[in-house]
């Protein structure tokens, strides 16, 4: 007898990882709830009473926490989360982690801790945040400015996490597991934006800043504080070469090896993402 497919709920179902792990699950007929502050299914992490509705009923859920797993508050929401999960009687979660970040380590611990069929997918720099997100605009207009610029990072192609999210919330072979997920290779931001000029075949000029200076540019740039707070975390703590190591999460999970960052340049230039128009 064939296994029901389970009712997934996909926190942050329009983000970088959401939108991906929401068309996998659609293209194997899962029931998919895409959950966001906006969407048909409205999940908004500040407001708790929104949460009820999206979970009741749901067999799994992926969970990534906006603004950033890195800032404080995120653990206590989390919490909330998971004892909402279980009294809505949701059996599996699988959460978005991020490498080196105090705050998500104490977040992953409360889940792995929660008596639930958890996995944890703990994740380096996206590859995304080059085409879809902070540097993007950069990329197209020909100059990347930022800070700690030769700091290693070995990226991660968020179709990966996607992947490993997919096959975590419908296999039962991922249970208890934490998978610390990073592409093949260390790349510095600088590096990485130098593959994208050659890909591009334009120049791409990266433009490094102490991270004061950074963050200073932000605060005059009028950036929600939110955001400046996030980024000061990361430029701060996070990129100071603790996670200047590659990891075989994607492996041991898939079976394959990551992502390149060159396949990902190729691919993003082939879908227009660095077009001024787009």
């Amino acid at each position: 007898m064939e296994k029901a497919k389970p009712t997934v709920l996909v926190i942050g179902g329009t983000g970088k990882t959401g939108r991906r792990v929401v068309e996998r699950l659609t293209a194997r007929d899962v029931t998919v709830r895409s959950a966001s502050r906006n969407g048909a299914w409205r999940f908004d992490w500040s407001q708790s009473e929104t949460w009820g509705p999206a979970l009741a009923g749901a067999d799994a859920a992926y969970i990534t926490y906006a603004p950033d797993i890195a800032l404080p508050g995120a653990v206590e929401a989390i919490t909330d989360l998971i004892e909402r999960a279980k009294r809505e009687g949701v059996r599996r979660l699988v959460l978005l982690s991020g490498r080196g970040e105090p705050e998500a380590q104490r977040a992953e611990a409360r889940l792995m801790e929660s008596d639930t069929a958890c996995t944890i997918i703990r994740a380096s720099w996206f590859m995304q945040n080059f085409s879809e997100s902070v540097f993007r605009d950069g990329v197209a207009a020909g100059e990347v400015v930022f800070a700690n610029g030769d700091v290693p990072e070995p990226f991660i192609d968020a179709d990966d996490i996607a992947d490993v999210a997919v096959s975590a919330l419908l296999d039962d072979g991922h249970i208890g597991q934490i998978y610390e997920v990073t592409g093949p290779r260390l790349l510095t931001f600088r590096e990485a934006v130098a593959e994208i000029a050659v890909s591009l075949a334009r120049p791409v000029l990266y433009v490094d800043m102490s991270p004061d200076d950074y963050l200073s540019a932000l605060r005059k740039a009028q950036l929600p504080d939110e955001i400046i707070s996030l980024m000061s975390i990361l430029v701060k703590e996070v990129l100071d070469g603790r996670n200047a190591y590659v990891t075989d999460g994607v492996q041991r999970a898939m079976g394959r090896p990551p992502r390149d960052f060159t396949d990902f340049a190729r691919h993003s230039i082939a879908s227009n993402a660095w077009d001024n128009g787009s």
